[in-house]
Protein backbone atom coordinates (compact mmCIF):
# COMPACT_ATOMS: atom_id res chain seq x y z
CA UNK A 1 0.00 0.00 0.00
CA UNK A 2 2.37 2.53 0.79
CA UNK A 3 4.33 1.81 -2.05
CA UNK A 4 1.62 2.45 -4.47
CA UNK A 5 1.05 5.39 -2.48
CA UNK A 6 4.48 7.01 -3.17
CA UNK A 7 5.01 5.86 -6.70
CA UNK A 8 1.00 7.91 -7.56
CA UNK A 9 2.17 10.70 -5.97
CA UNK A 10 5.97 10.87 -7.44
CA UNK A 11 4.21 10.45 -10.71
CA UNK A 12 1.58 13.22 -10.12
CA UNK A 13 4.23 15.49 -9.11
CA UNK A 14 6.56 14.73 -12.28
CA UNK A 15 3.78 15.10 -14.46
CA UNK A 16 2.84 18.22 -13.48
CA UNK A 17 5.97 20.07 -12.69
CA UNK A 18 6.81 19.10 -16.31
CA UNK A 19 3.68 19.83 -17.93
CA UNK A 20 4.68 23.39 -19.26
CA UNK A 21 7.91 21.67 -20.94
CA UNK A 22 8.65 21.71 -24.89
CA UNK A 23 7.74 17.74 -26.03
CA UNK A 24 9.09 15.86 -28.53
CA UNK A 25 6.90 13.03 -29.17
CA UNK A 26 7.92 9.58 -31.00
CA UNK A 27 5.14 6.86 -31.79
CA UNK A 28 5.75 3.06 -32.92
CA UNK A 29 3.63 0.17 -32.69
CA UNK A 30 2.91 -3.21 -33.80
CA UNK A 31 0.73 -5.87 -34.76
CA UNK A 32 1.21 -9.37 -34.74
CA UNK A 33 -1.35 -12.10 -35.82
CA UNK A 34 -0.53 -15.64 -34.83
CA UNK A 35 -1.99 -18.86 -35.92
CA UNK A 36 -1.78 -21.57 -33.63
CA UNK A 37 -2.07 -25.05 -33.64
CA UNK A 38 -1.70 -28.14 -30.46
CA UNK A 39 -2.62 -31.73 -30.64
CA UNK A 40 -3.68 -33.26 -28.25
CA UNK A 41 -5.47 -30.25 -26.10
CA UNK A 42 -7.48 -31.98 -23.50
CA UNK A 43 -9.47 -34.48 -24.90
CA UNK A 44 -9.19 -32.66 -28.36
CA UNK A 45 -6.89 -30.10 -30.41
CA UNK A 46 -7.12 -26.57 -30.47
CA UNK A 47 -6.56 -24.19 -33.30
CA UNK A 48 -7.18 -20.43 -33.48
CA UNK A 49 -5.36 -17.14 -34.27
CA UNK A 50 -5.07 -14.98 -31.95
CA UNK A 51 -3.66 -11.16 -32.61
CA UNK A 52 -1.66 -8.39 -30.88
CA UNK A 53 -1.56 -4.58 -31.46
CA UNK A 54 0.00 -1.60 -29.39
CA UNK A 55 0.75 1.19 -29.70
CA UNK A 56 3.18 3.50 -27.98
CA UNK A 57 4.30 7.10 -27.40
CA UNK A 58 6.71 8.29 -25.45
CA UNK A 59 7.27 11.96 -24.62
CA UNK A 60 10.06 13.80 -23.62
CA UNK A 61 8.90 16.48 -21.54
CA UNK A 62 12.98 18.16 -21.71
CA UNK A 63 16.35 16.63 -21.81
CA UNK A 64 15.63 14.39 -18.40
CA UNK A 65 12.22 12.95 -18.10
CA UNK A 66 10.17 10.95 -20.44
CA UNK A 67 7.22 9.66 -20.53
CA UNK A 68 5.81 6.39 -22.26
CA UNK A 69 2.30 5.44 -22.50
CA UNK A 70 1.90 1.91 -24.16
CA UNK A 71 -1.62 0.78 -25.57
CA UNK A 72 -2.68 -2.79 -26.30
CA UNK A 73 -5.23 -5.31 -27.60
CA UNK A 74 -5.12 -8.61 -27.69
CA UNK A 75 -8.21 -10.89 -28.83
CA UNK A 76 -8.79 -14.23 -30.99
CA UNK A 77 -10.33 -13.31 -34.81
CA UNK A 78 -13.78 -14.42 -34.37
CA UNK A 79 -14.79 -14.24 -30.80
CA UNK A 80 -16.54 -11.17 -31.68
CA UNK A 81 -19.51 -12.46 -33.75
CA UNK A 82 -20.17 -9.17 -34.72
CA UNK A 83 -18.84 -5.82 -34.06
CA UNK A 84 -22.12 -4.00 -34.20
CA UNK A 85 -23.68 -5.24 -31.31
CA UNK A 86 -20.06 -6.12 -29.50
CA UNK A 87 -18.19 -2.90 -29.25
CA UNK A 88 -17.23 -2.83 -25.56
CA UNK A 89 -13.24 -2.89 -26.49
CA UNK A 90 -12.71 -5.23 -23.53
CA UNK A 91 -9.61 -6.56 -24.29
CA UNK A 92 -8.11 -3.12 -24.46
CA UNK A 93 -5.50 -2.25 -21.97
CA UNK A 94 -2.58 0.01 -20.88
CA UNK A 95 0.36 -2.17 -21.23
CA UNK A 96 2.72 0.31 -19.92
CA UNK A 97 2.53 3.83 -18.39
CA UNK A 98 5.77 5.31 -16.45
CA UNK A 99 7.66 8.19 -16.62
CA UNK A 100 11.61 7.81 -16.64
CA UNK A 101 13.61 10.19 -14.77
CA UNK A 102 16.72 10.01 -17.13
CA UNK A 103 19.56 11.87 -14.77
CA UNK A 104 19.52 11.76 -11.04
CA UNK A 105 22.50 13.10 -9.32
CA UNK A 106 25.85 13.64 -10.70
CA UNK A 107 25.74 10.18 -12.56
CA UNK A 108 23.90 8.50 -15.39
CA UNK A 109 21.73 7.38 -12.53
CA UNK A 110 17.45 6.93 -13.38
CA UNK A 111 14.02 6.03 -11.94
CA UNK A 112 10.99 4.68 -13.46
CA UNK A 113 7.62 5.14 -12.22
CA UNK A 114 4.79 3.10 -13.13
CA UNK A 115 3.33 0.13 -14.89
CA UNK A 116 6.49 -1.09 -17.06
CA UNK A 117 8.26 -3.94 -17.81
CA UNK A 118 10.63 -5.55 -15.51
CA UNK A 119 13.66 -8.01 -17.10
CA UNK A 120 16.10 -9.23 -15.17
CA UNK A 121 19.30 -11.05 -16.58
CA UNK A 122 17.69 -13.67 -18.79
CA UNK A 123 14.20 -13.58 -17.29
CA UNK A 124 14.89 -16.88 -15.16
CA UNK A 125 12.77 -14.95 -11.94
CA UNK A 126 11.51 -12.22 -13.58
CA UNK A 127 10.25 -11.61 -17.60
CA UNK A 128 8.42 -9.82 -19.42
CA UNK A 129 7.03 -13.22 -21.65
CA UNK A 130 6.75 -11.68 -24.91
CA UNK A 131 5.96 -14.50 -26.94
CA UNK A 132 2.48 -14.43 -24.97
CA UNK A 133 0.43 -11.85 -27.03
CA UNK A 134 -0.44 -9.98 -23.51
CA UNK A 135 3.15 -10.01 -22.04
CA UNK A 136 3.85 -9.47 -18.50
CA UNK A 137 4.23 -5.51 -17.16
CA UNK A 138 4.00 -4.66 -13.33
CA UNK A 139 3.15 -1.58 -11.11
CA UNK A 140 5.94 -0.20 -9.20
CA UNK A 141 9.85 1.44 -9.30
CA UNK A 142 12.72 0.86 -10.97
CA UNK A 143 15.75 2.95 -9.77
CA UNK A 144 18.85 2.01 -11.83
CA UNK A 145 21.89 2.94 -10.53
CA UNK A 146 24.69 3.33 -12.92
CA UNK A 147 28.19 3.08 -10.58
CA UNK A 148 31.77 2.61 -12.49
CA UNK A 149 31.51 -0.94 -12.13
CA UNK A 150 28.48 -1.82 -13.53
CA UNK A 151 24.88 -1.27 -12.99
CA UNK A 152 22.41 -1.47 -10.69
CA UNK A 153 18.65 -2.53 -10.66
CA UNK A 154 16.59 -1.81 -7.30
CA UNK A 155 13.28 -3.01 -7.91
CA UNK A 156 9.44 -2.58 -5.82
CA UNK A 157 6.76 -4.34 -7.44
CA UNK A 158 3.04 -4.14 -5.38
CA UNK A 159 1.90 -7.45 -7.21
CA UNK A 160 -1.47 -7.57 -5.13
CA UNK A 161 -2.70 -4.68 -2.84
CA UNK A 162 -5.83 -5.39 -0.15
CA UNK A 163 -7.03 -1.90 0.71
CA UNK A 164 -8.16 -0.81 -3.25
CA UNK A 165 -11.71 0.31 -3.55
CA UNK A 166 -12.12 -2.75 -5.89
CA UNK A 167 -11.17 -5.20 -3.17
CA UNK A 168 -10.33 -8.18 -5.38
CA UNK A 169 -7.90 -9.06 -3.44
CA UNK A 170 -7.73 -10.43 0.45
CA UNK A 171 -4.21 -9.55 0.96
CA UNK A 172 -1.11 -7.74 0.02
CA UNK A 173 1.81 -9.00 -2.26
CA UNK A 174 4.87 -7.74 -3.36
CA UNK A 175 8.41 -8.47 -4.76
CA UNK A 176 11.53 -6.01 -3.67
CA UNK A 177 15.00 -6.92 -5.13
CA UNK A 178 18.58 -5.38 -6.13
CA UNK A 179 19.97 -7.20 -9.18
CA UNK A 180 23.70 -6.04 -10.07
CA UNK A 181 25.95 -6.30 -12.82
CA UNK A 182 29.91 -6.37 -12.45
CA UNK A 183 30.60 -5.24 -16.54
CA UNK A 184 34.34 -4.83 -15.90
CA UNK A 185 35.68 -8.36 -16.20
CA UNK A 186 37.67 -9.57 -18.88
CA UNK A 187 35.48 -10.68 -22.21
CA UNK A 188 32.41 -11.69 -19.27
CA UNK A 189 29.98 -9.91 -16.93
CA UNK A 190 28.88 -11.18 -13.60
CA UNK A 191 25.67 -10.79 -11.91
CA UNK A 192 24.48 -11.40 -8.39
CA UNK A 193 21.28 -10.75 -7.40
CA UNK A 194 18.49 -10.87 -3.92
CA UNK A 195 14.88 -11.07 -4.75
CA UNK A 196 12.53 -10.90 -1.97
CA UNK A 197 8.39 -12.16 -2.36
CA UNK A 198 6.25 -11.87 -0.27
CA UNK A 199 1.86 -12.80 -0.24
CA UNK A 200 -0.08 -12.55 2.12
CA UNK A 201 -2.75 -15.09 0.65
CA UNK A 202 -0.43 -17.83 -0.07
CA UNK A 203 1.41 -17.13 3.32
CA UNK A 204 4.33 -16.71 1.70
CA UNK A 205 7.81 -14.96 2.67
CA UNK A 206 10.47 -15.79 0.58
CA UNK A 207 14.35 -14.76 -1.08
CA UNK A 208 15.88 -15.85 -3.98
CA UNK A 209 20.09 -15.45 -4.18
CA UNK A 210 21.79 -16.11 -6.95
CA UNK A 211 24.60 -15.26 -9.53
CA UNK A 212 24.98 -15.48 -13.53
CA UNK A 213 28.05 -15.28 -15.18
CA UNK A 214 27.87 -14.40 -18.93
CA UNK A 215 30.91 -14.12 -21.41
CA UNK A 216 32.89 -15.26 -24.12
CA UNK A 217 36.44 -17.43 -24.51
CA UNK A 218 37.94 -17.86 -28.02
CA UNK A 219 35.77 -18.66 -30.48
CA UNK A 220 33.03 -20.02 -27.50
CA UNK A 221 30.52 -18.01 -25.73
CA UNK A 222 29.21 -19.81 -22.12
CA UNK A 223 26.51 -18.75 -19.25
CA UNK A 224 26.33 -20.52 -16.17
CA UNK A 225 23.74 -19.54 -13.38
CA UNK A 226 22.93 -20.46 -9.95
CA UNK A 227 20.03 -20.11 -7.27
CA UNK A 228 18.91 -20.31 -3.89
CA UNK A 229 15.53 -19.76 -2.42
CA UNK A 230 15.27 -19.89 1.48
CA UNK A 231 12.30 -18.39 3.74
CA UNK A 232 8.70 -19.61 5.01
CA UNK A 233 5.50 -20.86 3.08
CA UNK A 234 2.86 -21.11 5.59
CA UNK A 235 4.41 -23.22 8.42
CA UNK A 236 7.14 -25.29 5.88
CA UNK A 237 11.02 -23.82 5.40
CA UNK A 238 12.08 -23.08 2.52
CA UNK A 239 15.33 -25.13 0.78
CA UNK A 240 15.43 -25.31 -2.68
CA UNK A 241 18.11 -24.09 -5.50
CA UNK A 242 18.64 -23.94 -9.45
CA UNK A 243 21.85 -24.64 -11.63
CA UNK A 244 22.19 -24.27 -15.62
CA UNK A 245 24.87 -23.70 -17.85
CA UNK A 246 25.49 -23.61 -21.91
CA UNK A 247 28.54 -23.65 -23.81
CA UNK A 248 28.22 -22.81 -27.78
CA UNK A 249 29.88 -22.07 -30.74
CA UNK A 250 29.99 -22.01 -34.21
CA UNK A 251 31.18 -24.76 -36.60
CA UNK A 252 31.48 -24.02 -40.35
CA UNK A 253 28.32 -21.38 -40.18
CA UNK A 254 26.32 -23.49 -37.68
CA UNK A 255 25.60 -21.84 -34.17
CA UNK A 256 25.50 -24.77 -32.07
CA UNK A 257 24.98 -25.38 -28.22
CA UNK A 258 24.71 -27.61 -25.64
CA UNK A 259 22.37 -26.61 -22.53
CA UNK A 260 21.59 -28.26 -19.34
CA UNK A 261 19.22 -26.97 -16.51
CA UNK A 262 18.29 -27.93 -12.97
CA UNK A 263 15.60 -27.26 -10.83
CA UNK A 264 15.42 -28.76 -7.87
CA UNK A 265 12.29 -30.84 -6.67
CA UNK A 266 10.71 -32.39 -3.41
CA UNK A 267 9.45 -36.36 -3.51
CA UNK A 268 7.67 -35.04 -0.18
CA UNK A 269 5.42 -32.11 -0.25
CA UNK A 270 4.00 -32.93 3.36
CA UNK A 271 7.11 -32.86 5.83
CA UNK A 272 8.25 -29.67 7.38
CA UNK A 273 10.50 -28.62 4.86
CA UNK A 274 10.05 -27.55 0.65
CA UNK A 275 12.42 -28.36 -1.84
CA UNK A 276 11.14 -27.72 -5.31
CA UNK A 277 12.37 -24.62 -6.74
CA UNK A 278 9.92 -21.52 -7.50
CA UNK A 279 10.90 -19.48 -10.75
CA UNK A 280 8.53 -17.19 -9.75
CA UNK A 281 7.85 -14.98 -12.45
CA UNK A 282 10.06 -16.33 -14.85
CA UNK A 283 9.87 -15.94 -18.79
CA UNK A 284 9.80 -19.82 -18.89
CA UNK A 285 8.62 -19.97 -22.76
CA UNK A 286 12.30 -19.83 -23.72
CA UNK A 287 14.26 -21.93 -21.70
CA UNK A 288 11.88 -25.51 -21.19
CA UNK A 289 10.17 -25.93 -24.69
CA UNK A 290 8.46 -23.91 -27.02
CA UNK A 291 6.00 -26.40 -26.48
CA UNK A 292 5.11 -24.46 -22.93
CA UNK A 293 4.56 -27.73 -21.20
CA UNK A 294 6.59 -26.57 -18.43
CA UNK A 295 5.49 -23.04 -18.07
CA UNK A 296 4.45 -22.54 -14.03
CA UNK A 297 7.31 -24.59 -12.11
CA UNK A 298 6.97 -25.94 -9.98
CA UNK A 299 2.59 -27.00 -10.72
CA UNK A 300 3.87 -28.47 -13.91
CA UNK A 301 5.90 -31.09 -12.58
CA UNK A 302 3.96 -31.82 -9.50
CA UNK A 303 6.71 -29.65 -7.58
CA UNK A 304 9.39 -32.94 -8.24
CA UNK A 305 11.44 -30.37 -10.00
CA UNK A 306 12.68 -30.49 -13.62
CA UNK A 307 16.50 -31.45 -15.53
CA UNK A 308 16.57 -29.79 -18.93
CA UNK A 309 19.28 -31.74 -21.41
CA UNK A 310 19.19 -29.93 -24.58
CA UNK A 311 21.37 -29.48 -27.87
CA UNK A 312 20.04 -26.09 -30.16
CA UNK A 313 21.40 -25.01 -33.30
CA UNK A 314 21.00 -22.67 -35.52
CA UNK A 315 22.18 -21.63 -39.45
CA UNK A 316 21.52 -19.16 -42.02
CA UNK A 317 19.42 -20.36 -44.81
CA UNK A 318 20.11 -17.47 -47.01
CA UNK A 319 20.51 -13.19 -46.32
CA UNK A 320 16.91 -13.19 -45.66
CA UNK A 321 15.71 -16.88 -44.10
CA UNK A 322 17.04 -18.40 -40.89
CA UNK A 323 16.09 -21.67 -39.66
CA UNK A 324 16.89 -23.22 -35.81
CA UNK A 325 16.53 -26.71 -34.42
CA UNK A 326 16.21 -27.14 -30.73
CA UNK A 327 15.93 -31.01 -28.90
CA UNK A 328 14.95 -31.56 -25.38
CA UNK A 329 15.25 -34.26 -23.00
CA UNK A 330 13.25 -34.23 -20.23
CA UNK A 331 13.73 -35.23 -16.35
CA UNK A 332 12.32 -35.11 -13.23
CA UNK A 333 14.30 -33.56 -10.32
CA UNK A 334 13.01 -36.44 -7.71
CA UNK A 335 11.12 -39.40 -8.86
CA UNK A 336 9.01 -39.92 -6.12
CA UNK A 337 5.89 -41.50 -7.07
CA UNK A 338 6.57 -41.70 -10.50
CA UNK A 339 7.21 -45.25 -12.58
CA UNK A 340 10.28 -43.21 -13.85
CA UNK A 341 11.76 -39.82 -13.69
CA UNK A 342 11.94 -39.63 -17.27
CA UNK A 343 9.34 -37.45 -19.14
CA UNK A 344 10.19 -37.65 -22.76
CA UNK A 345 11.65 -35.53 -25.65
CA UNK A 346 11.10 -32.46 -27.15
CA UNK A 347 12.28 -31.09 -30.78
CA UNK A 348 11.23 -27.18 -31.88
CA UNK A 349 11.95 -25.95 -35.36
CA UNK A 350 11.59 -22.44 -35.84
CA UNK A 351 11.98 -20.40 -39.93
CA UNK A 352 12.37 -16.74 -39.65
CA UNK A 353 11.79 -15.43 -42.81
CA UNK A 354 13.11 -10.99 -42.74
CA UNK A 355 10.34 -10.21 -45.41
CA UNK A 356 11.24 -6.58 -44.90
CA UNK A 357 13.50 -4.83 -42.02
CA UNK A 358 10.90 -4.07 -39.95
CA UNK A 359 8.37 -7.27 -40.75
CA UNK A 360 9.56 -10.39 -40.29
CA UNK A 361 7.93 -13.88 -40.91
CA UNK A 362 8.09 -17.02 -38.30
CA UNK A 363 7.12 -20.94 -38.45
CA UNK A 364 7.49 -22.57 -35.91
CA UNK A 365 6.67 -26.62 -35.27
CA UNK A 366 7.28 -28.97 -32.34
CA UNK A 367 6.61 -32.20 -31.57
CA UNK A 368 6.64 -33.63 -27.96
CA UNK A 369 7.30 -37.84 -27.63
CA UNK A 370 6.02 -38.69 -24.00
CA UNK A 371 7.37 -40.85 -22.03
CA UNK A 372 5.22 -42.85 -19.54
CA UNK A 373 6.21 -40.41 -16.80
CA UNK A 374 4.47 -37.83 -18.79
CA UNK A 375 1.45 -39.12 -18.38
CA UNK A 376 1.33 -39.33 -14.55
CA UNK A 377 2.81 -35.78 -14.48
CA UNK A 378 1.11 -33.84 -17.15
CA UNK A 379 -1.92 -36.15 -18.69
CA UNK A 380 0.04 -36.46 -21.70
CA UNK A 381 0.75 -39.90 -23.83
CA UNK A 382 1.73 -40.67 -26.61
CA UNK A 383 2.86 -37.62 -28.68
CA UNK A 384 1.87 -33.94 -28.99
CA UNK A 385 2.52 -31.51 -32.10
CA UNK A 386 2.65 -27.88 -31.71
CA UNK A 387 2.72 -25.60 -34.74
CA UNK A 388 2.52 -21.62 -35.70
CA UNK A 389 2.37 -19.02 -37.75
CA UNK A 390 2.76 -15.51 -36.74
CA UNK A 391 3.82 -12.14 -39.01
CA UNK A 392 5.46 -9.64 -36.38
CA UNK A 393 5.37 -5.94 -38.32
CA UNK A 394 6.52 -2.96 -36.39
CA UNK A 395 7.08 0.88 -36.57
Amino acid sequence: MRLAIYSAFLLGLVVSSASYAKKEIVWSGQIRPRYEFRDPFANDYSSFTSMRVRTQMVASLDSDVDLLIQLQDVRLWGEEKDTLTDYSADKFDLHQGYVHLKKLGDGDHSLKIGRQIVALGGQRLIGAVEWTQQGRVFDGLQLLLAPSWGQVNLTAIQVAESDSPSAQFSDDAYLTGAYATLGQLPSSSLDLYALYNKDGAKDTDQVTMGVRLVGEKMAYAYRFEGSFQTGQISTQDVSAFMFGGRIGGSLGGLDLTLWYDYLSGDDDLSDDKIKVFDTLFATNHKYYGYADLFLNIPVHTKGLGLQDFALKGAVPLSTRTSLAVHGHSFFTAQKGQLTSSHLGEEVDLTLTYRYRPNVAIVAGLSQVVAADAMAEVKGLTGNMTFAYLSTNATF
